[in-house]
């Protein structure tokens, strides 16, 4: 059953929100030294998180390819966050639009905005500082994505918006707890993971009332959209581009990745906190529930 949310708690929870930003924000340009060296011989994921692991390409490669071909994969996730909280920034400017600036929900909305900025930065930095190219998707979805902020609303927006955070929140919570990970990236996922909290309440809530004024004909358009919404995301991740830097031909390291139980548990394991409250939110439904399993956020179907 659909829960409900007061109203009248909207603002409270973004007055919250803002004493909460104003106490504890990042400045990545100063927070980070951008200047420190890698650490030779250390990780930039944990090896069982990469798309690879376990297949029998995984198996050919040297321990320094491993390496390489995690550097790889940390900066195409840090692209593709970074282009996808670009559409959330759009989808958060359409929302304030049309509210009353004055209002603390408004002003916190503005305020995510604005982290936004800053972690969008960061990442375009990481990739750039540890030598890789900005990944992001691929050209057919960065161009498809652009009707993301026209197709989308609601309950759904805020829907895709939690997928996207919280898969990458849990990523980034493995590793920046890791040893073996390098420092720069540990920082990071640690300046992400503490600010993205935040937004996690916001959106957990606009979830939960905007499914509440919803008719059941909205509720199916809901459910089918951010399915798809959430399938383009998980399968954006690992950009193709990343096998060439180890040798592998971009075609040869996709199907062994989208065949590897692994990397299939790896994104189901990531998506463990956020599908619970979208099952019981009722964003999940059988509108979309090829694309669910064809994400790897749900099992696929016996």
């Amino acid at each position: 059953m659909t829960r409900t949310l007061k109203e009248t708690d909207r603002d409270k929870t973004a007055e919250r929100l803002l004493k909460s930003s104003a106490n504890k924000f990042y400045d990545p340009d100063v927070d980070i030294d951008w200047e420190a060296p890698l650490v030779e011989g250390k990780r930039f994921i944990p090896e069982k998180r990469s798309s690879l692991y376990g297949t029998p390409l995984w198996d050919t490669l040297t321990p320094e390819q491993r390496i390489e071909l995690g550097k790889h994969e940390v900066a195409s996730v840090a692209t593709t966050g970074l282009w996808f909280e670009i559409l959330l920034m759009q989808m958060l400017l359409k929302d304030v639009y049309e509210q009353d600036p004055t209002t603390a929900h408004a002003q916190y909305a503005l305020t995510e905005i604005a982290d936004e900025c800053r972690h969008s930065t960061m990442f375009a930095r990481m990739a750039a500082r540890i030598g890789c190219p900005a990944y992001g998707p691929v050209p057919w979805l960065r161009k498809l994505a652009k009707l993301m902020p026209s197709i989308s609303y609601g309950p759904a927006r805020y829907g895709a918006i939690l997928v996207a955070e919280e898969v990458l929140d849990r990523l980034q919570r493995e590793q920046m707890n890791d040893p073996e990970i390098q420092p720069l990236v540990r920082m990071v996922n640690r300046i992400h993971v503490l600010e993205e909290a935040r937004h996690v309440t916001f959106a957990r809530e606009e979830v939960t009332r905007g499914m509440a004024k919803l008719n059941k004909a909205e509720i199916v358009y809901q459910q089918f959209i951010i399915a798809v919404i959430s399938f383009f995301v998980t399968r954006a991740f690992i950009n193709p581009n990343v096998y060439k830097a180890v040798g592998i031909d971009p075609r040869e390291g996709v199907k062994a990745a989208m065949t590897n139980p692994e990397w299939k548990g790896s994104v189901a394991w990531a998506g463990e906190k956020i599908m619970p409250f979208l099952q019981e939110s009722g964003l999940v439904g059988r509108p979309g529930m090829f694309f669910w399993r064809k994400s790897f956020l749900l099992p696929a179907k016996r």
